[in-house]
C-alpha cells in the first residue's frame, strides 16, 4: 500500500516534458494559421470554385486571369493580420484584424497585385501553350522563369504592403521594391517558392486537406523572410 501511494506520488511530480508556455506557443501558432487558411480561402473562393470545376485552367486564360487578380488583397490581409500579432507583443490577434486587414488595404493591394498578376499569368499560359511547338524547348524555360519571378514578387509585395507603418502613394520604388528583395535574397526567394509551390499544389489536388494545412504555414514563412528582424 505504501509502495503504491510513493509510485502514485512521484508519477504526480514527474514534470512534462512540454512547458505551459510552449504549449501556449504552439497554440498561439496554430490559431495564426487557422485563421490565415480560412482569410485566404475566403478571399479566393471564386478562384477556388472555378479550380475545382476544370483542371486545365490555361485552356480559359481570360476568365482565370481574371479571377487570379483576387489572390493579392486575400494575401494582403494575411500578412496585416500576421502583422497586427506581431505588434500587439502576443503570438495571438483576434480573427476578426484580418478582415479588417483586407479593407484597410484592398485599393492598394489590388493596385499592386495586377502587374505582377498579369506578367505571371501571361508567362505561364504561353508557357504552356508553346511547350509543344517548334519553339518552345528555347522559350519555355524563360517563361516559366518570368512567370514564377512574377508571381513569387507579387505575394512578397504584399507581404511588404502590409508592413508598411504609414501608407502613402503607391510609386515606381513601390513596384520595384519586391522584386529587388527577390534577387537580392535569392536563398530565402527560393525557399518561399517551394514552399509556395508545394502549398498550391496540395491545393489544386485536394482542396480541403490543402487549405486546412499548407497555406498558412508557408504564408508564415514568407512573411517571415520578407519582414526581417525589426526593432
Amino acid at each position: 500500500m505504501a509502495t503504491s501511494s510513493a509510485a502514485s506520488g512521484a508519477r504526480r511530480r514527474l514534470p512534462t516534458n512540454v512547458s505551459y508556455g510552449s504549449w501556449e506557443l504552439i497554440w498561439s501558432h496554430v490559431h495564426q494559421v487557422l485563421v490565415v487558411n480560412t482569410g485566404v480561402a475566403a478571399g479566393c473562393l471564386p478562384l477556388l470554385a472555378a479550380l475545382a470545376a476544370t483542371h486545365q485552367p490555361w485552356r480559359h486564360p481570360v476568365p482565370f486571369t481574371v479571377l487570379w487578380m483576387c489572390v493579392g488583397p486575400a494575401l494582403a490581409g494575411a500578412f496585416g493580420y500576421l502583422e497586427r500579432a506581431a505588434d500587439e507583443g502576443a503570438d495571438t490577434a483576434h480573427a476578426v484584424e484580418l478582415p479588417r486587414a483586407y479593407r484597410r488595404l484592398f485599393r492598394r493591394a489590388a493596385a499592386l497585385w495586377v502587374p505582377y498578376a498579369l506578367l505571371a499569368a501571361v508567362s505561364g499560359t504561353d508557357a504552356v501553350l508553346l511547350r509543344n511547338t517548334a519553339i518552345g524547348p528555347a522559350v519555355c524555360p524563360a517563361l516559366a522563369l518570368v512567370a514564377a519571378l512574377s508571381a513569387l514578387s507579387g505575394v512578397h509585395a504584399m507581404a511588404l504592403l502590409a508592413g508598411e507603418q504609414e501608407p502613402g502613394r503607391l510609386t515606381p520604388a513601390a513596384y520595384l521594391a519586391a522584386p529587388y528583395g527577390v534577387l537580392r535574397r535569392w536563398p530565402l526567394a527560393l525557399t518561399d517558392a517551394v514552399l509556395l509551390l508545394a502549398a498550391a499544389a496540395l491545393v489544386v489536388r485536394s482542396p480541403l486537406l490543402g487549405l486546412a494545412t499548407l497555406p498558412g504555414c508557408a504564408l508564415y514563412v514568407v512573411w517571415r523572410n520578407v519582414r526581417g528582424p525589426r526593432t
